[in-house]
């Protein structure tokens, strides 16, 4: 695909975006549903991913670990997004990788000290592209990739969230 292509392809999108806002806005989900012993099974849209303990709490090792499973859909996202963003801009990566590395203390998860944070205490994106162009060039492709990558954008800015417990009838 070529930035003309590309652009053909989302500009029907971008003017009903425009003319009607509220048929931008669309709610993605997810579902999993709780499995034998420690472990939930994750539907991806294309298969089921069981997820469990991570190895530093307990776990086998054999499960996905949710905090890899967040590593991997920002991989994603910004593989997905570093793409479309140098084809718009005509600059072309002939290949490359996308790699994220968080960093946890899992003191935090286990309630071991109560200073020590639940979650990624820090993320690390990195980008190794094939590509001959300029070094404004890749800056610019740099700035927009983070500007538009909805997970990294998500985890950087977080947003508003809510947890519930509702009964099974």
């Amino acid at each position: 695909m070529d930035a003309t292509e590309l652009r053909e392809l989302q500009a029907p999108l971008k003017d009903k975006y425009r003319k009607e806002p509220d048929a931008a806005v669309i709610t993605l989900k997810a579902k999993g549903a709780l499995d034998e012993g420690i472990s939930c099974k994750v539907e991806t849209g294309r298969a089921i991913a069981v997820a469990g303990l991570h190895p530093a709490t307990g776990g086998s090792g054999h499960e996905l670990c949710s905090g890899d499973m967040l590593l991997e859909a920002l991989v994603a996202c910004a593989g997905v997004t570093v793409r479309a963003v140098s084809t718009a801009l005509g600059i072309d990566v002939r290949s490359g990788t996308v790699e994220a590395e968080g960093d946890l203390d899992f003191r935090g998860t286990l309630g071991v000290d109560k200073e020590a944070p639940v979650g990624f205490r820090s993320i690390r994106v990195k980008f190794t592209l094939d590509t001959d162009a300029p070094q404004e060039q890749v800056d610019k492709l740099l700035n927009l990739t983070e500007r538009y990558c909805v997970v990294l954008q998500t985890v950087r800015n977080s947003v508003a969230t809510e947890a519930v417990i509702a009964r099974k009838a």
